[in-house]
């Protein structure tokens, strides 16, 4: 699912925010749509339990490309689904048929084993597709999903915050997960703000529309700066008007994680024997899917013998 980038190395003047790091996303197709992959990068697979994010890139006003990902399945994760334009319609193995549009979350937690599938119901969708690693106490656990239509929107200097996932300014988010974490859609105003920060997490600046500094780290949009814990507050300067960006941080995961295909994990043999159930269309780990698309079988695990 990932490949390697070449970072691009950032020095700014004091503390934690001396040590922040560019990281240039990699372009790549899902589905025929394009997208920029910002994480996992090279060296780098989380950030706090942040272990993937997509940029699905505005599609192309002559020729759109739908949305259309039809069943596959996921364990150890949660995945955070956020439009910026558009609307698709989510459905998954626990029943659910939910439209989603621009400014709610689908929050969906595989545990020990979901699937589901998207479909645009607009021609050409704009968003992200994000993934949360599940800790240890969750991951084997029972799948959730929920939808959250109205989320809080925290006011800051020359900034509106939508405020997805965690707090933010006395400002907290219904959605439920199971680890530190914070998810911020923020769109500057003016030509510059401040984030509040929690200093014992680590956090990702995403640009979407326009170049912007954090600190006097410059980040192009689809790159990403990471900044280790340690910061109380994140310094950051647009180069555009209305700049809007991500702001992804939580508690670092302090364990390694194996990712493959659809797959968050441990070992390389739990992520086959996730892989062999959904081979085998084990029902009662991977449950039925309504949906008009057709299933996504998985490739084969390349750490397994070739027939």
């Amino acid at each position: 699912m990932s490949g390697p980038v070449q970072p691009v190395d950032a020095s700014v003047q004091q503390g934690p925010l001396a040590r922040i790091e560019v990281r240039e996303g990699r372009s790549t197709t899902v589905g025929g749509v394009p997208i920029s992959r910002v994480l996992p990068t090279k060296g780098r697979r989380t950030v706090g339990p942040w272990c993937f994010v997509d940029l699905i890139l505005p599609a192309d006003f002559d020729d759109p490309h739908p949305l259309e990902v039809g069943p596959h399945p996921h364990t150890g994760l949660s995945t955070v689904t956020w439009l910026l334009e558009g609307e698709a319609l989510h459905t998954d193995s626990l029943g659910s048929e939910q439209a989603i549009r621009p400014g709610q979350l689908n929050l969906m937690s595989a545990g020990n084993g979901i699937a589901h599938a998207e479909l645009g119901t607009t021609e050409g969708i704009h968003g992200v597709q994000m993934w949360l690693a599940q800790p240890e106490e969750t991951r084997h656990g029972s799948s959730r999903f929920e939808h959250i239509p109205d989320l809080p929107v925290a006011d800051l200097p020359a900034a509106e915050v939508k405020v997805m996932i965690g707090e933010l300014d006395g400002n907290r988010s219904p959605a439920e997960v199971d680890w530190g974490t914070v998810g911020l859609d923020v769109t500057l105003h003016g030509q510059q703000t401040e984030i509040p920060a929690d200093a014992g997490f680590e956090y990702a600046v995403i640009p979407i529309n326009h170049k912007l500094k954090v600190k006097d780290a410059i980040v192009e949009p689809g790159w990403l700066a990471l900044v280790p814990p340690g910061a109380e507050t994140l310094p950051i300067e647009g180069a555009g008007d209305e700049t809007r960006f991500l702001v992804l941080g939580g508690e670092p995961l302090g364990e390694p994680i194996e990712m493959w295909w659809n797959f968050v994990a441990r070992s390389k043999e739990e992520i086959t024997r996730a892989w062999q159930a959904w081979q085998d269309h084990d029902l009662d780990r991977f449950g039925p899917v309504t949906s008009k698309l057709s299933r996504i079988d998985a490739p084969p695990p390349p750490w397994l013998p070739v027939d």
